[in-house]
């Protein structure tokens, strides 16, 4: 009999497993603890690896409308200091190929909120369970090696495979690992400018199409261009693990979140101040975390992780969605390979996600030290033009 495979959370890679394992005939249900595909915003934009991210789009059959929905121009990299000079500055030209020659790397961009949608629009309709919040999974061993799902409606599912795709805060992960996402030091306030090609066309021009970054005094206001004429703009903050929440009160409103900002990048360009002054929304505060690097687990019969339920790290390499989406394809590659032996598929998966996360995870780790040392940008300039292609 076929296996029933149970993937919690619907996320990018939860989504992306579910579709591949779709294409190969692979039946699978992915219970997501969201009441529906528009209970929050999405976030951002994200920037799809040709050697992951748009790998797995090709895996699940979905490069051609991914092409469709690709901003190309996203991938423009502006690297400034606080005094507004600009250091670096990069601008892309070129078409996404159909063809499946990955050797040309690209980093097109493409708002969560669409590629969510377009995986989701691929699924069989009642393959995903929304508002279905797992709060316990427990092995029963008779009369087969089976898990039982239990969610917070009173619900209960079985399954034989059971795959936590539950982001950082995972509830499967537990299970295998006692590891626990870590404050990696960095805080963000998050800001959205809308309309901007109407309303704030100024900072239309200095962000322009891709991503803006000023880095100096152990600080960064990242800004970029998202595909539905809005800006993100990012400001990142090295402070104590507790500072957001002693200071909770003055985000909650722009009246005191904005001048807070302002204070705290005193001295800084009126041009980068004005993405603060300009939010059209509220400021959301947001510590960034992230598991040890190189974090792993023994084999658990039926029970893996994938995506940031694996391996969260910073967003300073762009590679966690990326990564979920690659974990995607190669858990669906095991399980096909391996239709009568869940536990040979788990191991050559995991035998795979291991060190390629390990290195993804160090890289991230890197990258952000790079970007708050104190002679920043300087550092991450030379990375840059060494690279040749923005790490972001």
């Amino acid at each position: 009999a076929a296996k029933a495979i149970a993937i919690v959370g619907g996320g990018l890679g939860g989504l992306t497993l579910a579709r591949i394992l779709q294409t190969r005939g692979i039946p699978a249900t992915v219970y997501e603890l969201e009441p529906s595909m528009a209970a929050r915003q999405q976030g951002g934009t994200l920037d799809m690896h040709s050697e992951s991210g748009q790998l797995a789009l090709r895996a699940a059959g979905l490069f051609e409308k991914f092409r469709r929905l690709a901003r190309t121009e996203g991938e423009d990299t502006k690297i400034m200091d606080k005094s507004g000079t600009v250091l670096f500055a990069e601008q892309v030209e070129y078409s996404l190929s159909t063809d499946t020659d990955l050797s040309a790397p690209s980093r097109p961009e493409i708002d969560r909120t669409d590629l969510r949608q377009l995986l989701v629009g691929s699924l069989n309709p009642d393959c995903i369970r929304w508002n279905s919040k797992v709060v316990s999974v427990e092995q029963t061993l008779s009369p087969k090696q089976q898990h039982t799902i239990r969610f917070a409606d009173g619900s209960v599912a079985r399954a034989d495979l059971v795959i936590g795709a539950d982001g950082a805060w995972s509830r499967i992960r537990p299970l295998l690992s006692s590891a626990q996402p870590e404050y990696t030091g960095i805080s963000f306030l998050d800001i959205t400018l809308e309309g901007v090609d109407q309303k704030h066309p100024r900072e239309a021009a200095l962000v322009g199409r891709g991503t803006l970054m000023a880095l100096s005094d152990r600080k960064a206001v990242i800004a970029q261009r998202n595909g539905n004429n809005s800006i993100r703009v990012y400001i990142g903050l090295q402070m104590p693990a507790d500072w957001l929440k002693k200071t909770a009160a003055t985000w909650a409103n722009n009246t005191t979140a904005i001048p807070a900002i302002e204070q705290l990048l005193h001295g800084w360009d009126p041009s980068l101040l004005d993405l603060v002054r300009r939010a059209d929304g509220p400021v959301i505060p947001r510590a960034i975390h992230a598991l040890p690097t190189g974090h792993s687990w023994p084999r658990v019969p039926g029970l893996t992780l994938l995506g940031d339920a694996a391996h969260v790290m910073s967003p300073f390499a762009g590679e966690g969605a990326n990564l979920a989406m690659l974990d995607a394809v190669d858990l669906a590659a095991a399980l096909a390979t391996h239709p009568h032996d869940a536990e040979a598929a788990l191991a050559q998966y995991e035998a795979l996600v291991f060190p390629r996360s390990a290195a993804a995870a160090a890289e991230s780790a890197r990258n952000l030290e790079i970007c708050f040392q104190p002679d920043a940008p300087r550092g991450f300039v030379e990375l840059l033009k060494q690279y040749g292609q923005p790490p972001s």
